[in-house]
């Protein structure tokens, strides 16, 4: 009786090798996320109404902007309007109350 012969199935188009340790180790520090504890602190000194600078590295980080709503949660946060007319959500500590700089109202 003849033995049969082993079936060859080629490498799928897509792949891309087997995860080298290099490649392994790249790809588990790209995800490493750091959690900041203080966030579910949130802040008492942001209310609705106010005028905030976002600080982080978001999108809009640096831009000035006023709460429109806030929403409480393991992690509290606020909907934002930037002076563009943008709207988004951010957590409240990486909110910032900035003082207006509008003109005194006391007349001369």
């Amino acid at each position: 009786m003849a033995r049969k012969r082993k079936v060859f199935h080629p490498p799928s188009r897509h792949s891309k090798g087997g995860a080298t340790p290099d490649r392994a180790a790249q790809r588990a520090s790209l995800s490493l996320v750091s959690i900041d504890p203080a966030a579910g602190l949130g802040r008492d000194d942001v209310s609705v109404g106010s005028r905030v600078t976002i600080l982080g590295r978001g999108l809009y980080s640096g831009e000035i902007a006023v709460v429109e709503r806030l929403a409480g949660g393991p992690i509290p946060s606020a909907v934002v309007r930037t002076e563009a007319g943008r709207t988004r959500q951010v957590r409240t500590i990486d909110l910032e109350p900035t003082v207006s700089t509008g003109r005194s109202s006391t007349p001369d």
